[in-house]
């Protein structure tokens, strides 16, 4: 049997197929939000995590201060993880305790409690941009990444410690928020971030985080040993160092209560 190839027709398909590649091509929008969709799918299941971890305080001179900390972390269905965070040294810190409710949509919880006042201290969410604990780390950087916190904007590929990266604009959704926006460098082999960079309510650069030392844990599960932001501005820099990572270990809820935060040891 002969195929008889009518020229209009073909032109016609050709031009609905056209037609049909570009109403389906994402907008830089679209992809933004699908890297970060697919990102966060990429590291559910770890159910809950424990780690010790050292806070190295620099100042402008490059003098140094150390603090011990215990962190808990607990994945939630629907909703945020759970974090909590206990100071063990040095002595004036000693026993000061931080725990955060992350919401995909809404103000994040979180309170922190300090022994000195003896007494639970909120967060309010107007104070979410200030500094925790003289670090460089604001309190809303603590909160665990949600999607919906975010609108997105898909900038470039671009080469990276990782490999090579999506670079995607991140808008916080919290008018509370102390940024106008983030620049992220995402791995595109594992969706690991490298790098942040965040601009102040000025949309001056601010600060930058630069992720270092990746682990995979329980075949799935991505974690830096070391992480380390710079303020632009101040010239001063906090870095976290990491150890001892343990997952699913049994916590529940009841480990992440803040009528028990006094008590954290």
């Amino acid at each position: 049997m002969t195929l008889l190839t009518n020229p209009l027709k073909s032109v016609c398909i050709a031009g609905m197929i056209l037609t049909s590649g570009v109403a389906m091509a994402e907008t830089a929008e679209e992809k933004g939000l699908r890297i970060a969709e697919e990102a966060k799918a990429s590291d559910l299941g770890w159910t809950d995590m424990q780690a010790q971890m050292n806070m190295i305080l620099r100042n402008k001179q490059g003098q140094e201060s150390v603090r011990e900390i215990r962190m808990k972390s607990l994945e939630v269905d629907d909703d945020g993880d759970k974090s909590l965070s206990v100071f063990d040294k040095p002595r004036d810190v000693k026993g000061t305790a931080f725990l955060s409710f992350s919401h995909p949509v809404g103000a994040d919880d979180q309170w922190l409690y300090l022994p000195a006042l003896k007494r639970v201290k909120r967060i309010a969410s107007r104070n979410k941009s200030g500094p925790f604990m003289g670090s460089e780390f604001a309190y809303e950087d603590l909160s665990s990444f949600e999607v919906e916190k975010y609108t997105y904007k898909y900038l470039r590929d671009e080469a990276c410690e990782g490999g090579t990266c999506f670079v995607v604009e991140q808008y916080p959704v919290d008018k509370n928020s102390g940024y106008t926006r983030r620049v992220v460098w995402l791995d595109q082999a594992e969706y690991r971030p490298w790098k942040i960079d965040f601009y102040d309510r000025k949309d001056s650069e601010l600060k930058t985080l630069t992720y270092h030392e990746y682990k995979e844990y329980e075949g799935k599960h991505w974690r830096p040993d070391l992480m380390k932001m710079v303020n632009h501005q101040t010239g001063k820099s906090t870095d976290l160092t990491y150890g001892s990572y343990q997952f699913k270990t049994g916590l529940t809820d009841k480990d992440f209560n803040k009528n028990t935060l006094k008590r954290a040891r």
